[in-house]
């Protein structure tokens, strides 16, 4: 069982952006049965904000880490913090988790930046990231190489990850998370667009959408469905994307 299994927001009132986010504004209640959880829906859906909530009340560094990262004086975001952070009510079972990580595909060079700046004072640092610096190598070998290396027990929130990978390193990772889905010991919640990835088996698909948030199947989102379409007969839809 996962250990975080259910997300709640009550209806929003108060004045800000997030009222203006379908999704979001209604409130919502996500119940978690399963260790691999995906989010799915259109840029400005909601889920990569969801998902940063989640991250800052699980103590992790916006900015991409674990609670240790955060500590780090000058690491954090100045100043930022997710506005629904202190309106999600998070339930644990057995227990509340400590362990984990939060990433983006976006920051994930400042990470990457800030553990060269503490390996200059002890190399010893990049052995936990395969013994070379992740800045030295391509995104996407450096992004498994923190998948592999860090990736143990805990709770692992990511936001978008695929950005950085092949359809090859994809499906690599997903290797890495049936690895620790099977031990019980990790759970994952994922922001997403990959077709292939929301493939994994037995996972749970939150869809993101004007109508609010909803489970669905991999089958019946966009992402597929599209992408199966398209590859199925590229030629006709390239013929209407070019001739208007």
């Amino acid at each position: 069982m996962p250990n975080l299994i259910q997300v709640s927001i009550p209806p929003l009132t108060e004045a800000s952006y997030l009222r203006n986010i379908p999704s979001l504004s209604k409130g919502m209640q996500l119940k978690l049965t399963n260790n691999v959880t995906f989010f799915v829906g259109e840029n400005g859906s909601g889920k990569s904000t969801l998902l940063e909530g989640i991250a800052e009340r699980c103590g992790f560094s916006l900015r991409g880490g674990n609670r240790n990262h955060n500590l780090n004086t000058g690491y954090r975001f100045d100043g930022y913090e997710s506005p629904l952070a202190d309106l999600l009510e998070l339930s644990w079972s057995p227990r509340k988790i400590n362990d984990g990580f939060f990433m983006r595909a976006e920051s994930f060079f400042n990470f990457a930046s800030y553990i060269d700046e503490l390996a200059k004072e002890d190399a010893r640092i990049l052995q936990a990231y395969g013994g070379k610096s992740l800045n030295e190598q391509s995104h996407g070998e450096s992004f498994l190489a923190l998948f592999n290396n860090q990736f143990e027990s805990g709770i692992y929130i990511l936001d978008e990850p695929e950005a950085a990978l092949s359809p090859a390193r994809v499906l690599a990772f997903m290797a890495v998370i049936h690895q620790l889905d099977i031990t019980g010991r990790a759970q994952f919640l994922i922001a997403t667009h990959s077709p292939l990835l929301i493939c994994y088996p037995g996972a749970t698909i939150y869809q993101f959408d004007d109508e609010g948030v909803r489970e669905t199947h991999y089958e019946d989102t966009e992402h597929f469905s599209l992408t199966k379409a398209f590859l199925n007969n590229p030629k006709l839809y390239l013929h209407h994307l070019m001739n208007g």
